[in-house]
């Protein structure tokens, strides 16, 4: 270690200019980072839900839907209409959109004096202006339940303009074309922006606004968190400075490999500003408190000493991280757990090359020796650890029944959790976003696209008839109000011919009527060209887990029972993946949890050379993980995206405490061979470091409550919790288990 520590100081102006170097490149790359908030392209490449949802994007024209609510007293006025026919208008000639559908151009087939007419509801080149012929219109429209409810709401009060976009184009360029070009047209009538597109492009701006502002408050706020702690310049410069480093190196990274930043990894800056500053408190700490009244053999010395916990604090929070790698079901949050992981180790070789390097080079030592300021009273260790200390030997038992009891209020609100994977849940309720949501959910049954593919004959009576009822199950669900495949249209036009609203049961007449269909606009998204491939749109209403959990099962059961030779059925769209996303987040929670849990324990255990150190130094972070539970089940903060995050991230941070609590004591056990007064020293000597450590580190996640995006509001809050329990375990769970265990010892010791 000690040879270690002189080559750092030897080799000083090469490592300063090496991490000069690279921090121009890197930083040079940030330009080329861009911003991906779909969360479509974030599915993995090997479920089947996914690939089938991906496939309809690109052989139906899209699968991205967005929607525009129009909302005014009466929908059926000749201003209103004119409105409509111009928002259509203006979406339909945007590069990028696949297809646009509205009240002023949407299909029609009737009846008529020579059998059967197709055309459009409205004709776009002689919109109704006489109020006989809006009349008439209105009636027409609730009498037909193609429109009433799905393009006009069920009180005539709003209408929907519906559009799909392109698979290949940059979805957020085209939302936000869409939104600007319908915002220059200043319609007198209120409107709505919503579906995944809208959504997308709404937390496109949100991350941006996130990053611009909260990368500097949580700078601010750990600069004054460190600059009360050590009273120096250089105890506020040299960790945020490690930290700001690591931030830019990690990001131009991703940068370098061709990542974007999503709706999680955005939070990478500000999880490495809190965490990455940690280590070079640490060492800070260790050369602060070195006893030598030469500074260089100070740096020396303390470096040789710290080297070992602060690595292995490093590599267990970097173990935290990469758990996400395992069992997480979105790409965005293996993505987020390498690059932290990565961000995490750039930190430590700063903390551990470059921090002494600086001190070195530039002469930041400490003016004075610990040896003049042992005396000095400070509120750290005077007024908190001392008599913290003085409690935990009288009533070691008192403090361990008090754990106890919290553990098992906790592990009740454990079986209340909730999940969400609502996109519509990221936005504040006041956010236009989530307004918008919840107006699409209430007059025109929600924004979640579903998807029941068929394939086989198309023009096949067998298969037409699977699909209309397939259509009229999944209308049995509450949640689904409207329906539309090639079936229906088959179904109206053999109505219009007189021979009622059924399927015809020879393919000759099918195959007639299909003539009449060809060419419209709507056929490429209900049919395949080949006639092998075709599916059934709707939409899903509600967002609650339960029930897309139900709706999925019954329609899978559904499909089981009646596939056969003729045609395949397969179910997706959003309510799948969201119940797939949902039973994700609970069995990666688990598995990630389990594999950081056991890691952690080996490494700590395998370094320490004593598997039941490895375990006691996990005891306090598991007691944390589950008191965290406990909260977010008793105050209803949902497991979701972000979320899911935080207990491998509590593990992997929440471990450093313990680590330095439990080689300190391992430390001045070897020096004092006196059990007690170890845990007195090591509670002075690291405790001060630990307090430190937890209120920066809580102070960088708490900005997040700043956030625009409410899942990393809960985010912040649940780290920071984390925080706060593993270390107030790791300086009292773990003290007293080791006073307990010691005292055994020694009784034991005293028999014989």
């Amino acid at each position: 270690m000690k040879r270690f520590a002189e080559s750092i100081v030897k080799n000083r102006w090469l490592i300063i200019a090496t991490v000069f170097a690279l921090t121009i490149f890197f930083g040079s790359q940030l330009r080329n980072l861009h911003i991906n908030s779909d969360i479509i392209s974030s599915l993995p490449d090997d479920d089947p839900a996914a690939i089938l949802y991906k496939e309809i994007g690109t052989q139906f024209g899209g699968n991205d839907m967005g929607m525009i609510v129009l909302e005014t007293d009466n929908v059926f006025t000749a201003e209103v209409i004119r409105g409509i026919k111009q928002i259509t208008d203006s979406i339909k000639y945007t590069h990028g959109v696949s297809t646009v559908t509205s009240l002023t151009n949407i299909l029609d087939i009737k009846s008529s004096e020579w059998g059967i007419e197709i055309g459009k509801l409205v004709d776009e080149y002689d919109l109704p202006v006489a109020a006989s012929q809006l009349d008439s219109l209105k009636e027409y429209v609730f009498s037909k339940d193609l429109y009433k409810g799905a393009i006009v709401s069920d009180d005539g009060t709003a209408t929907a303009i519906l559009f799909t976009l392109l698979p290949d184009g940059d979805k957020q360029e085209v939302a936000k074309e869409i939104k600007s070009k319908i915002e220059k047209l200043n319609l007198p009538e209120k409107l709505y922006y919503g579906g995944l597109p809208m959504m997308m492009n709404d937390i496109n701006d949100l991350i941006v606004s996130d990053i611009i502002w909260l990368i500097p408050i949580v700078f601010l706020i750990i600069s004054i968190v460190l600059l009360l702690s050590f009273k120096s310049l250089r105890g506020v410069m040299l960790p945020l400075l490690t930290a700001g480093l690591a931030v830019i190196w990690t990001m131009g990274l991703m940068s370098v490999l061709g990542y974007e930043l999503t709706i999680i990894s955005n939070i990478i800056p500000v999880v490495l500003l809190a965490v990455g500053s940690a280590y070079t408190i640490h060492v800070l700490n260790s050369i602060n408190h070195n006893k030598l009244a030469d500074r260089k053999q100070a740096l020396l010395q303390a470096l040789g000493y710290i080297l070992v916990p602060v690595i292995l604090a490093a590599v267990t929070t970097a173990i935290g991280f990469v758990s996400f790698v395992f069992g997480a079901y979105l790409t965005m949050i293996k993505d987020f757990g390498i690059f932290t992981a990565v961000g995490t180790l750039i930190a430590l070789i700063l903390s551990l090359f470059f921090v002494p390097a600086l001190i070195s080079g530039l002469s930041m030592y400490s003016k004075k020796s610990a040896i003049e300021n042992e005396d000095k009273e400070t509120i750290l260790t005077h007024k908190i650890l001392l008599p913290l200390v003085k409690v935990l030997f009288k009533h070691p038992k008192y403090t361990l029944t008090g754990w106890v009891i919290l553990l098992i209020i906790c592990i009740g609100g454990i079986f209340v959790i909730k999940t969400s994977v609502n996109m519509a849940d990221y936005f504040k309720q006041d956010n236009p976003t989530r307004i918008s949501e919840d107006v699409m959910q209430k007059k025109f049954g929600g924004s979640l696209p579903v998807f029941v593919v068929f394939e086989g004959d198309l023009q096949s009576p067998e298969v037409l008839k699977m699909m209309i009822k397939t259509e009229h199950f999944m209308k049995e669900d509450p949640n689904i109000k409207i329906t539309q495949s090639v079936a229906d249209l088959i179904e109206q036009m053999n109505d219009a011919m007189g021979e009622g609203k059924k399927i015809p049961d020879d393919k000759a007449k099918i195959e007639q009527l299909w003539f009449l269909l060809d060419g419209q606009e709507v056929m490429p998204q209900l049919v395949k060209d080949d006639l092998t491939k075709g599916i059934i749109q709707s939409k899903f209403a509600s967002v609650d887990s339960k029930e897309l959990e139900l709706f999925t099962a019954k329609m899978n059961r559904f499909i089981e029972e009646n596939q056969n030779e003729h045609y395949t059925i397969k179910l997706t769209g959003m309510p799948s993946v969201y119940v797939k996303l949902n039973n994700s987040l609970i069995s990666s929670q688990y598995s990630s949890l389990f594999i950081a849990i056991i890691m952690v324990i080996i490494i700590v255990g395998f370094i320490l050379r004593s598997a039941a150190k490895g375990i006691f130094a996990a005891i306090p972070v598991i007691a944390t993980i589950i008191v965290l539970f406990g909260f977010m089940g008793i105050t209803g903060i949902p497991l979701d995206i972000a979320t899911v995050l935080v207990a491998s991230i509590a593990l992997g941070i929440g471990i450093d405490y313990s680590i330095h609590v439990i080689t300190g004591f391992n430390n001045h056990l070897i020096t004092h061979g006196d059990a007690e007064r170890a845990i007195e020293e090591t509670m002075l000597y690291s405790g001060k470091a630990v307090i430190i450590n937890v209120i920066s580190v809580s102070a960088g996640f708490l900005v997040l409550l700043f956030s625009q995006i409410v899942p990393l509001q809960n985010f912040g809050l649940l780290v920071a919790i984390s925080m706060f329990g593993s270390g107030f375990g790791a300086l009292t769970l773990l003290p007293v288990i080791l006073i307990l265990v010691n005292r055994k010892r020694k009784i034991t010791a005293n028999n014989h």
